[in-house]
């Protein structure tokens, strides 16, 4: 399992029913999200139900229902902790390559992420599973256009290529087809099946290579 949910209140924008106030609420809170990543990871989605949550928790029903009052709100919330988890280190990857040079973009980002998709077990069982609510499938279109736009500050920053309508289009195919590929690599192989993942790295190197040869 990943490392836990940050505490509510910090960069982690968790839809709640209310949100906690006091350090000991959010700490409630906390304990609580860690229970349903646990829950999920061991038993699967169609387990986060509130009354299995609170016992696993070891907290009442009735304190939980005050943030999380339904599965949905459970599973929105644990969706929103695994997105900032990816664009937090997004946000990293951009800021290195303000100082780095990379002979391989893609070979980067893609084994950056590989090695956090083989430890998020929570994340993969959302991801793979048929239990997104509406507003975590929204949540996720929006969650791939700033992952996108990551992807665009690296070119950038590594000066590959100008700013423009065009690359930020490129960008969001580009985030759309490797999610695509990465869901299919990591449903045949825990790991990432090697073979679809090197394909990965090949139809992405090309794609980017093209893009980026828009602005020679």
């Amino acid at each position: 399992m990943g490392d836990p949910p940050p505490e509510p209140g910090g960069t982690w924008q968790v839809p709640l029913r209310r949100t906690p106030q006091q350090a000991r609420s959010r700490a409630r809170l906390a304990r609580v999200l860690q229970a349903a990543e646990r829950v999920l990871v061991r038993e699967g989605p169609q387990a986060l139900t509130t009354t299995r949550i609170a016992a696993e928790a070891k907290v009442s029903v009735g304190s939980l229902y005050q943030y999380l009052p339904d599965r949905d709100a459970i599973v929105d919330a644990l969706a929103a902790g695994y997105f900032a988890r990816l664009e937090a280190t997004m946000d990293d990857l951009v800021r290195a390559a303000t100082t780095e040079r990379w002979g391989d973009p893609v070979g980067v980002l893609i084994d950056t992420y590989a090695a956090i998709y083989r430890t998020e077990h929570g994340f993969r069982a959302l991801w793979f599973g048929s239990s997104l609510t509406e507003q975590t499938r929204a949540a996720d279109r929006e969650h791939k256009r700033r992952m996108a736009d990551g992807i665009r500050r690296i070119l950038l920053a590594l000066g590959l290529a100008r700013d423009d309508e065009a690359l930020a289009r490129a960008c969001h195919a580009a985030v759309l087809a490797a999610d695509a590929l990465a869901q299919e690599a990591f449903r045949r192989d825990p790991e990432g099946d090697p073979g679809l993942l090197d394909e990965a790295r090949l139809m992405l190197r090309g794609y980017l290579t093209g893009v980026t040869a828009r602005y020679r």
